[in-house]
């Protein structure tokens, strides 16, 4: 049962990046959504379930998973920034670039999140089918946004149509591969906490520092504040009704 579900991700993943590669026209739009998707997938999903597994460690008296969501906000960054300077002068840095490099580093996150989401399924058919199945619906509709989001990065940062179709495939195969890894060994709730977190605010330096800018550059529309919005409400139906 967790097989057939986890190839029902590899087909939500691979119809969401298609999209993206047929409606490039249209990429200002899509990237707005794409927005959306990450900040409701970060605020309504994401800190509300490294919330939950959270064992309340804390360092310094400050809560170790918020530390790790500020370093995967400031970890993008700095890797953002050191990518720019290898290719512009440091005054051009408030301009857009295309930096293929940050294109394939973001993809091969969403990928490690995508296998993340297998391990979900898996380990959730584990404790029992009922759970299994509510998981691997909302993790469908996911992996339709992750795919989403793996093609609009990569051609976002200048990337090839090739080069996007392997990260998409990557992308797609990913949450296959975290379902059967769970036949070999068990994930404990506070480090998945701590992955949760990290991941967290990569996705929301994304969505806030790199997507939103760039969607609105050129295209400073009504219409894409409102896939802006449609994203966070994709997202809010999902968790919703999950």
């Amino acid at each position: 049962m967790a097989a057939v579900f986890a190839f029902s991700t590899l087909l939500s993943t691979a119809a969401g990046g298609f999209l993206a590669l047929r409606h490039r026209d249209q990429l200002h739009l899509i990237l707005g959504f794409t927005a959306g998707v990450l900040l409701g997938l970060v605020a309504l999903d994401l800190l509300p379930e490294v919330f939950r597994l959270n064992d309340g460690s804390t360092l310094l008296g400050l809560p170790v998973v918020m530390l790790t969501f500020v370093l995967g906000f400031l970890a993008l960054h700095v890797l953002e920034r050191s990518m720019a300077m290898h290719h512009a002068h440091e005054d051009e840095y408030g301009e857009h670039r295309h930096v293929p490099e940050l294109g394939i580093a973001s993809a091969f996150a969403l990928s490690a999140h995508s296998f993340m989401d297998g391990v979900g399924i898996g380990l959730a058919f584990q404790v029992g089918t009922g759970l299994g199945v509510a998981v691997a619906i909302a993790v469908i509709a996911h992996d339709f946004a992750d795919g989403l989001n793996t093609v609009t990065l990569m051609l976002r940062h200048g990337n090839s149509d090739r080069r996007a179709r392997l990260m998409l495939a990557l992308d797609a195969v990913a949450p296959v591969l975290g379902a059967a890894s769970t036949l070999f060994f068990h994930v404990p709730a506070h480090v998945l906490a701590l992955y949760l977190a990290f991941f967290a605010g990569f996705l929301l330096y994304l969505a806030t520092g790199d997507i939103l800018p760039e969607a609105h550059s050129r295209h400073p529309s009504v219409l894409t504040l409102g896939t802006t919005l449609a994203g966070v409400g994709f997202i809010a139906t999902i968790v919703a009704v999950s």
